[in-house]
């Protein structure tokens, strides 16, 4: 995505992520990952929710979350154990969602070209 976020700002487009991490805990993720782009905090994953993206940590996967150090509980200030699906949208400058993508599988990524091409398509439209 880094590769490509000056494509899709050549198109107007703008790339942001939204993270159930605490402000604090989402800071640090963009320092370490070294991501260019915006990182807005959904604490209690209200926004995702609205989605219908989250989901409930089994408890099996709870234990290897820990055993990567993980810590779901510092990282979210809270005890859900809950996160987002991965998704991506292209929404148009009316709020309308142009275009999705949506993996319950988070090693899956949009390839970034279908993004720059739907922000083409959309300039073209203008």
């Amino acid at each position: 995505m880094q590769l490509a976020l000056p494509r899709i700002k050549e198109h107007g487009g703008t790339v942001l992520a939204i993270s159930p991490e605490t402000p604090e805990s989402a800071n640090s993720t963009v320092q370490k990952s070294g991501v260019t782009f915006d990182v807005l905090s959904d604490q209690g994953n209200r926004v995702a929710r609205r989605f219908g993206l989250v989901f409930q940590l089994p408890e099996d996967l709870r234990t290897v979350y820990e055993s990567f150090k993980i810590d779901l509980k510092a990282t979210n200030a809270d005890d859900a154990f809950e996160l987002p699906l991965t998704a991506t949208y292209v929404i148009d400058r009316d709020g309308k969602i142009r275009m999705a993508f949506l993996d319950t599988d988070y090693t899956k990524r949009w390839d970034p070209e279908e993004i720059i091409s739907a922000f083409s398509e959309m300039a073209r439209e203008s």
